[in-house]
């Protein structure tokens, strides 16, 4: 693929995914996305198929970028619980965002599609992932000393879940910064950190 070509779909990527955000997922078609645009649907179909084909592409591009920053964010002398807590202060910076976020758009897309291959259950696999690198942070975490934890797996699950349920309080019912924090103390004390 040219350079050309690569620019335009991620162009396409990065406007589709403005619709998502606006519409959901189950809302949109690919005319929808066609006229946000401004292209010919012959142009769209050139690069992707289908809305599912596309958000998915949008679902990777939005992880790479979540990485990305993430990880630029680390310091080399950061200790365990530096990047614990910074990764929990981006986790409370989503769960708090009102706009532009994709959140309800990836729920109607996992039950839309429950039947997906686990090897192609983007959603699965994140979090399973996630599991195992907070996981490997805290037994690191307790090698040095900073952590106090018996069951580093069993821990990094129980987090992965908590803020998972409040990522669908976020949605549903709503969440105040007061009720992030609640849970995130909550989550840190297990591990014998003491918050200020």
């Amino acid at each position: 693929m040219g350079e050309k070509s690569i620019q335009k779909r991620r162009y396409i990527l990065e406007t589709a995914r403005k619709v998502f955000v606006e519409k959901g997922f189950k809302k949109v078609t690919m005319k929808d996305i066609v006229d946000a645009c401004d292209i010919s649907r012959g142009g769209l179909y050139l690069y992707f198929e289908s809305t599912s084909q596309i958000f998915q592409e949008v679902m990777k591009l939005e992880t790479q970028e979540a990485d990305d920053l993430f990880s630029d964010s680390i310091k080399e002398d950061s200790t365990a619980a530096d990047i614990l807590l910074l990764f929990l202060r981006e986790q409370k910076k989503e769960l708090l965002r009102k706009s532009d976020t994709l959140t309800q758009a990836i729920y109607e897309f996992y039950f839309e599609n429950q039947q997906l291959p686990k090897k192609e259950n983007r959603l699965k696999k994140q979090f399973d992932d996630a599991i195992l690198i907070m996981e490997r942070l805290i037994a690191a975490g307790v090698e040095n000393g900073e952590f106090y934890c018996e069951d580093p797996e069993g821990c990094a699950r129980n987090m992965m879940f908590v803020l998972e349920g409040l990522k669908i309080c976020a949605q549903t019912i709503g969440v105040t910064p007061e009720m992030v924090d609640r849970e995130i103390i909550y989550l840190l004390k297990n591990l014998s950190i003491e918050v200020e």
